[in-house]
């Protein structure tokens, strides 16, 4: 399994959209600008079938540090939350084919 790098993917959405990777990383630089200020206000994204973007949340509790034993007191925090959608599952699962790319 290969990982893809932020240039690899832009390359790739360029090539898929028939577009210049300049254009591309302008539009996913909007995407995640907008994701991120959107879950920052608490609000949820839904791009239904493929992915879920929210905002999660953490109560204050107790944990335990692993090497004394101690009990230490945890703060709440929010945190992002992304929730793959029926569609994308079904294309990882293999119970439907995924969408043929542009050779870049």
């Amino acid at each position: 399994m290969a990982n893809v790098t932020k240039a690899d993917f832009i390359a790739q959405v360029a090539a898929q959209a028939g577009t210049d990777k300049t254009t591309a990383a302008a539009v996913i630089k909007a995407f995640e600008e907008t994701v991120q200020a959107t879950v920052k206000k608490g609000d949820t994204i839904v791009l239904t079938g493929f992915l879920k973007f929210e905002q999660g949340q953490r109560k204050a509790g107790t944990a335990r540090n692993p090497q004394t034993g101690e009990q230490v007191k945890t703060k709440a925090k929010k945190y992002p939350k992304v929730t793959a959608g029926t569609s994308l599952k079904k294309v990882v699962n293999n119970e439907t084919p995924a969408p043929k790319l542009t050779k870049v």
